[in-house]
């Protein structure tokens, strides 16, 4: 019997590579979209470090979001596709449009390419900047109804891009569609097992605590979400029919300080808890610091805001189990530590 065919974009990607590991140890055969030829041996190398053997239900498809080229061959025969990759945000972008036009053109893209092979279901990557960005005075958690308020003008614009590419999603789903099928899965800051040194930057922040870059935090609350259970709600959202034209939040319910997860890792691993920070610095001077600062213009837009979320909808409609935000944290700073990524 053949298996069924998913097509995993951006493939050596932190939420990619795990959803691809998923798929493969549960029987699919995985087609992935790579940059550039340097990539397969590093999307290997993950695999192999998460217990994959055997890479014939694995093959490689050079595909770049800016670019036309090669998305019709790359969805030939595909059952399912989930769609991960997205343009890495510039921090210093000359304009908005430079980080939001590429970002809506790479999914219309990969929508179309889907539609007109007959893919099944589409499974879209979006964010959980879709959707708290630009509420002010929020007293509720946040749930898969809100969407990130594109009329408040501090919105940072990689949540701008985030939001209007989902939105524009949607809409191509709604008009162009034809029949095919589509979710999306808005993960909040995702954490969980790096399983290379080549990892994506998504967990810098633990790297640089743990070797005592970070003297002083921002106070920043967070929704964490280990990564293995990002994947895992990808696949359920991908396979379930309740799941067509829905979205899911992907967070553990838990709201953490920056604070919080310094003193998680503080516990967790004693040896380094004299790297790790202890001081928080006020919102007022972040704020100002970021007006010269651009890496700090994101964290300057988000200090001091409610950051309360729900999981209700992925727990009672997909069955979704998912691990602590405390066991993702640890997970994560535990393999960096293993692979000799902290220094």
């Amino acid at each position: 019997m053949k298996k069924e065919l998913v097509v995993v974009t951006g493939g050596s990607g932190f939420i990619a590579i795990h959803i691809i590991l998923q798929l493969l140890k549960q029987g699919y055969a995985v087609r992935t979209t790579i940059r550039s030829e340097a990539k397969k041996a590093i999307v290997q190398e993950m695999l192999t470090n998460g217990g994959i053997t055997d890479f014939s239900d694995l093959s490689f498809s050079l595909a770049d979001l800016s670019s036309d080229d090669n998305w019709e061959e790359t969805m030939r025969g595909v059952t399912y596709v989930i769609h991960v990759a997205s343009p890495t945000p510039k921090l210093n972008f000359k304009n908005e449009s430079e980080m939001i036009r590429p970002a809506i053109n790479g999914v219309i893209r990969v929508l179309k390419a889907a539609r007109d092979n007959q893919v099944k279901r589409v499974v879209m990557t979006s964010a959980y900047g879709a959707i708290f960005a630009g509420h002010k005075n929020r007293k509720t958690p946040y749930t898969e109804k809100d969407w990130s308020n594109l009329s408040e003008k501090h919105i940072h614009p990689y949540q701008k891009s985030k939001t209007m590419s989902e939105i524009a999603a949607w809409d191509f789903i709604k008009k162009e569609g034809q029949g095919l099928e589509f979710s999306t899965v808005n993960p909040v800051g995702v954490m969980g097992p790096v399983l290379s040194a080549k990892y994506s930057h998504s967990n810098i922040q633990i790297q640089e605590m743990l070797e005592g870059k970070v003297k002083i935090l921002p106070n920043v609350n967070s929704g964490y979400v280990d990564v293995r259970d990002v994947a895992s709600l990808h696949i359920l959202a991908m396979t379930l029919p309740q799941a067509n034209g829905e979205r899911f939040l992907a967070t553990t319910g838990e709201t953490l300080s920056m604070m919080d997860v310094a003193d998680i890792l503080r516990t967790a691993f004693p040896d380094y808890a004299s790297t790790l920070p202890t001081k928080t610095i006020p919102n007022a001077v972040v704020k100002i610091v970021a007006l010269t600062n651009p890496k700090l213009r994101m964290v300057a837009s988000i200090v001091g805001t409610y950051a309360e979320t729900s999981n209700e909808k992925a727990k009672t409609l997909l069955n979704w189990h998912l691990r602590s935000a405390k066991t993702a944290i640890i997970a994560t700073a535990q393999s960096m530590i293993d692979l000799g990524i902290v220094k």
